[in-house]
């Protein structure tokens, strides 16, 4: 019989005695995800820089953590580097923590990570939750390749031109978006993409947990049907193939004007929405909107 042999813990500080940057995953939203690596070396490092202190105090005092706290966001991020690795370079250690999930991945932490690489500072993973691993393992689509393209912009032209440049990957896309931006992202995506299969994730690991699957014009159909849509969004698209229904490339103004063309031999507005639906593979409700503004005008 074997007898168990502790774990030597080859990445503690006062071990390897020399400042180490720890880049640290904490839980995206249930707080057992966190690991206990992850809890002992919060508790061990000197320092713990945090996208939001406030956020990260809260998830310190859940395992009473008493580590001394700095802020590190995109708009102190330059500065706080600085001041960072003069702490590492003086013989301490740090831990770089996002409000959630791994940082870096759509979060601050790059200029700490490539000024802390540049010095010849050791950088050491401590992984864990990830939104984008948890919602890709849970999609059911093809995941042995995909692109993760990040959150789209915010203006109608960068987005549509952001998806442009997305629509030539021929495997899994995935993307980030926030719960105020997710239907005109779908929208764009309709008319650039075609109705291509799509999983759309939300509040991964709380308790409002939700996964959408379907067609991208089916989940904006579900989403339109909510009162509101709550939590940030991971949503993956799958790639071109032959069961993916292409849609009919047109632009707004010739499908407004088939529309007014319907309208004007006398068909009602909602038999042209669903003429028009169909057509372009446009959710319902979306087109019965632009029929009735169609119509008043």
């Amino acid at each position: 019989m074997h007898s168990k042999s502790k774990t030597k813990k080859t990445d503690s500080p006062a071990l390897q005695g020399e400042g180490i940057l720890y880049v640290v995953a904490t839980p995206i939203g249930n707080l057992e995800d966190i690991t206990f690596r992850a809890v002992r070396i919060l508790g061990e490092v000197d320092l713990i820089a945090a996208e939001d202190t406030r956020n990260t105090a809260r998830l310190l005092s859940h395992f009473e953590i008493n580590t001394k706290l700095i802020s590190c966001h995109d708009h102190n991020e330059d500065v706080r580097s600085e001041y960072i690795i003069e702490q590492i370079r003086s013989g301490q250690s740090v831990a770089i923590v996002s409000d959630a999930g791994t940082p870096l991945i759509s979060d601050p932490g790059y200029r700490v990570v490539e000024a802390a690489a540049s010095s010849g500072i050791k950088i050491v993973p401590v992984p864990g939750a990830s939104s984008l691993l948890a919602a890709l393992s849970a999609s059911g689509l093809p995941v042995e390749r995909f692109v993760f393209m990040g959150f789209a912009p915010r203006s109608s032209g960068k987005r549509r031109a952001f998806l442009e440049e997305s629509a030539r990957f021929q495997f899994s896309t995935v993307y980030f978006e926030s719960p105020h931006r997710i239907i005109d992202l779908l929208k764009d995506m309709l008319a650039i993409f075609g109705n291509r299969p799509a999983v759309l994730s939300r509040e991964l690991t709380k308790m409002y947990e939700e996964i959408i699957r379907g067609s991208i014009s089916e989940i904006i159909e579900k989403l339109l049907a909510k009162d509101s849509v709550k939590g940030e969004i991971v949503l993956i698209v799958g790639g071109p193939d032959e069961n993916s229904v292409q849609v009919e490339q047109a632009s707004e103004l010739d499908i407004d004007q088939e529309i007014l063309g319907l309208i004007e031999s006398g068909i009602k507005a909602s038999e042209v929405a669903k003429k028009i639906s169909e057509k372009f593979k446009m959710p319902r409700q979306v087109v019965y909107s632009k029929v009735l503004d169609i119509k008043n005008k």
